[in-house]
């Protein structure tokens, strides 16, 4: 005979047991409304036989009317029991999340972790004066030092597992690359993933920071950022492309980073080739050296630092413009590292060139050179060369660039050199505004539009070279750029009955022509697997550094002088949190995962 089970009786709990037992039904068990106790089978003789054994002598001269008023008053007091529980836990949670909120907000704003304390103190004294009988409920949040580095750790790895979590749907994804010295003199590699799903939306996150105490090898890179992939679960397989600064660790032939992740994906048996880059924003500045006019430069700087770098000097120059009521009240500094720096020293410098003159005079100083009318007209095409290069350097930075709208970009500009050439050589200055002022102001001398031209020829030369290897993926990146214009006859073989089916189809004619090149991919019906996935490919690509160049300067405002013994795991969740694009923390999951735990207020004031 099989056992019988009590869920599939159907046993339901009576209202009259309520007075006749003094029991209620809580969670789906009877709980004695006496002692508090529960019973385990839902079964009106165990209820019975527990009244009489425990509670009997009680209420044994209680009518049934009495019964019922003290059945109820017991009711109430257990449900205004359960109703303080629920508060304490309620509020208990809420203490908890309100540490993750700050924390977070402490870990973004490059504050540090003893900033609790301070912002802890602040809502005190405004709480006493808003609403001083909620005073208990704010000292329940624990801000300490130690909760906060706790909670910014939290954090960071609940970001690092949602990554994961996208990481294995990603079909295709590629790493930037760049390294960089901290404050300590501690080299910091910055590794960054984009990484396209099979429904084609793009994943573009912080990956890893490593910091590197010893040498930086090729070897040393390939180590960190293999170690970091395998943590990750990435398969090899998937690794499409690899963007770099350029370095001879990052780029050498036979030990660089870029020769040892294509060893490894050799041994890994990986079936693509991986592509790498030189971050196109550092060719692009590069670029720029072509012109070979660091003695105009060089005078530049000097005249600048003479005036900025002594106090007295720069008070008398700001003074001394403020007198003449010109438009500008002073000059900015320039440095090598920051060059879109250079365009504005030159600029201010063009604009202020009479009143600096005066200025020197006025101060004893050797103003020959910068009066040379041949010297004047280099720093008016350098600056307006400049200019431009700027303008082009400001398209190519921000997030979620796709590498096809970048080399784009490139190809427009080496467009527009060609054109400046041809016309710097007849003199039609229409897009280099200080040099048509100084070609006006000229007295004696020719303008050298010659002399310039060649300028403008050496950079397109080099902005040839330097982009060599874009030009080589370029039926790839007009694949995604315009699959419409794509001569299918020259595409690949897989890819040619698809081209035929997209260029034919009308449909999706028009809707490329109403969300544009990057968001046109998603549109790619399931029927074209082979575009898809070539357009998962280059989607995944990173054009340049821009990020890792991002992270450094986030790393600066963390790690200071007054912080430099942050240790490298905080760094590291710091930069998680506060580099975060698509992915947010959870934290409600994170507060759960605690148990529920309520922070008592002697715990938050050590």
């Amino acid at each position: 005979m099989a056992k019988r089970k009590v869920d599939t009786e159907n046993r339901g709990f009576q209202t009259r047991w309520e007075s006749e037992y003094m029991f209620t039904k809580v969670a789906g068990k009877p709980v004695c409304l006496l002692c508090g106790e529960s019973v385990a089978v839902l079964k009106e003789y165990n209820l019975r036989r527990r009244y009489e054994t425990k509670h009997a002598d009680k209420n044994k001269n209680m009518d049934m009317e009495q019964r019922l008023q003290k059945a109820e008053e017991l009711k109430r007091g257990l449900k205004s029991r359960q109703a303080l529980f629920k508060k304490a836990k309620s509020q208990g949670q809420a203490a908890v999340k309100a540490s993750f909120i700050l924390a977070e907000e402490i870990a973004k704003s490059a504050r540090p972790f003893t900033e609790g304390d301070f912002i802890k103190n602040c809502m005190i004294k405004v709480c006493d004066e808003v609403c001083p009988e909620k005073r208990q409920l704010f000292l329940n949040v624990s801000l300490s030092r130690n909760t906060i580095a706790e909670r910014v750790d939290q954090l960071s790895i609940n970001l690092k597992e949602q990554l994961v979590k996208k990481g294995k749907d990603f079909i295709a994804y590629s790493l930037a690359v760049d390294e960089s010295t901290d404050i300590s003199d501690i080299a910091q590699l910055s590794i960054f993933i984009r990484g396209v799903d099979s429904s084609l939306s793009v994943t573009e996150e912080f990956l890893a920071l490593r910091p590197m105490h010893g040498t930086t090898t090729g070897h040393d890179l390939y180590e960190e950022v293999s170690r970091c992939v395998n943590e990750m679960e990435l398969p090899w397989e998937k690794l499409v492309g690899l963007t770099t600064d350029g370095a001879p660790a990052m780029c050498g032939h036979r030990s660089g980073l870029v020769a040892k992740i294509r060893e490894k994906m050799q041994e890994e048996n990986a079936t693509g080739e991986l592509t790498a880059y030189h971050c196109i924003i550092h060719q692009e500045a590069l670029c720029g050296k072509a012109l070979k006019m660091e003695h105009v430069m060089s005078i530049i700087t000097r005249t600048v630092n003479f005036i900025r770098a002594k106090g007295l000097n720069h008070r008398q120059f700001k003074a001394f413009l403020t007198e003449l009521e010109t438009e500008h009240g002073d000059l900015p500094y320039h440095t090598e590292v920051r060059w879109l720096s250079q365009g504005k020293v030159l600029q201010r410098c063009f604009e202020l060139r009479e009143e600096i003159c005066l200025f020197l005079d006025s101060k004893g100083k050797d103003t020959t050179q910068l009066r040379d009318e041949m010297f004047l007209c280099e720093m008016a095409f350098l600056c307006d060369i400049t200019s431009h290069l700027n303008a082009i350097n400001f398209q190519l930075q921000g997030r979620d660039r796709v590498i096809s709208d970048m080399y784009s970009t490139v190809k427009a500009f080496k467009t527009k050199l060609t054109l400046w050439e041809t016309q710097m050589r007849k003199e039609n200055l229409s897009h280099f505004p200080s040099c048509q002022t100084m070609k006006e102001k000229l007295s004696t001398s020719a303008f050298p539009s010659t002399q310039l031209a060649d300028k403008i020829g050496m950079l397109t030369t080099d902005f040839r070279r330097r982009f060599a290897d874009f030009e080589a993926q370029k039926s790839r990146l007009e694949l995604l750029g315009n699959p419409f214009a794509v001569d299918v006859e020259s595409s690949p073989p897989n890819l040619q009955m698809e081209l035929i089916d997209l260029q034919c189809n009308d449909a999706l004619r028009e809707k490329y022509a109403a969300v544009g090149a990057a968001e046109f991919a998603r549109f790619l019906p399931g029927t074209m697997p082979q575009l898809r996935i070539q357009a998962a490919q280059t989607l995944s690509m990173f054009g340049s550094t821009y990020l890792c160049e991002q992270l450094f300067s986030l790393m600066n405002l963390n790690k200071t002088s007054h912080r430099s013994r942050l240790t490298a795991e905080h760094l590291h969740s710091i930069l998680r949190i506060s580099s975060a694009q698509s992915l947010t923390p959870n934290i409600d999951e994170l507060v759960e995962k605690m148990g529920h735990h309520q922070v008592s207020p002697s715990t938050s004031n050590k």
